[in-house]
């Protein structure tokens, strides 16, 4: 029987998703849950693997197993064998062709800036802080010209395994709310540090550093190190996996935001269907 679970979690005490031979990781906390639940080894295939630092709010993972828990037990029995960073959402029974991340169509991500002249005390493992005034209008403007499909060599580590760069984002937006600026973007998939690259290129055309037509001359560069900087991991998210219509799955997902006090759910995604 093949298992999908919906799955949020802290980044910030973990090193990555992927199981290591040593280092707290997402995986390997929640393979041992698991694992005692199901009363087998088991292991588990993400939607998106996170790295150091990153958090979620919308993973999906998928596990295949022969034991027989109702969906609510697999919930709540592993969540009692997991650490408190790390929160299963939902489960349900999947078509054995569900792949939790070669079925996946888009995924979607948020990147918050805390933008002001002071850091947060409170916040420091949830944004990334900008103390330099940041122009909104010219980041949504330089944004513009990622959209679409690129090739993203200038927006990925220099250590990405993908064997091409070439995505296509299908959405890409900025707003501020305050002292808060989000950057939410969907694409069909992402290339090692791609949203924090982005992010950063973001950032310094905020600032002035950089103009938005930079941005589209960037990616005719096909050159990381013209880039600039990787944004910090901390402001990331992964907040949401869209599949096909014959996967359907529980729609919990919600959107982290600190411009009210805590964290807002919100009933929807940004629109994923454009």
């Amino acid at each position: 029987m093949r298992i999908a679970l919906g799955v949020e979690y802290d980044g910030s005490d973990f090193c990555g998703w992927q199981r290591q031979r040593t280092g707290r990781t997402v995986q390997g906390c929640l393979e041992k849950a698991l694992s005692v639940v199901a009363d087998h080894a088991t292991s588990v295939i993400c939607a998106g693997r996170t790295d150091t630092g990153v958090h979620a709010t919308g993973q999906v993972v998928h596990f295949d197993t022969g034991a027989q828990r109702a969906m609510k037990s697999w919930v709540r029995g592993v969540n009692s064998n997991l650490p408190a960073d790390i929160s299963i959402q939902w489960s349900a029974v999947m078509d054995p062709a569900f792949h939790a991340r070669f079925s996946a169509r888009r995924r979607s991500y948020r990147y918050i800036i805390l933008n002001r002249p002071v850091a947060s005390a409170l916040l420091r493992k949830c944004v990334c802080s900008v103390y330099e005034p940041l122009d909104v209008s010219t980041m949504a403007a330089a944004a513009g010209y990622l959209l679409g499909e690129h090739d993203f060599t200038s927006l990925r580590a220099a250590a990405c395994q993908a064997k091409h760069p070439v995505r296509t984002i299908h959405r890409l937006d900025v707003c501020r709310r305050g002292d808060f600026i989000y950057i939410d973007v969907t694409a069909n998939a992402f290339l090692h540090h791609m949203v924090r690259c982005i992010a950063g290129v973001l950032i310094a055309v905020g600032t002035g550093e950089q103009t938005p037509v930079w941005v589209g001359s960037l990616l005719a560069m096909r050159d990381r190190a013209a880039a600039g900087i990787t944004a910090p991991a901390a402001g990331l998210y992964l907040v949401g996996v869209e599949y096909e219509p014959q996967f359907p799955l529980p729609d919990t997902a919600w959107l982290p935001a600190y411009d009210q006090p805590g964290a807002v759910r919100t009933p929807n995604l940004p629109d994923m269907t454009g």
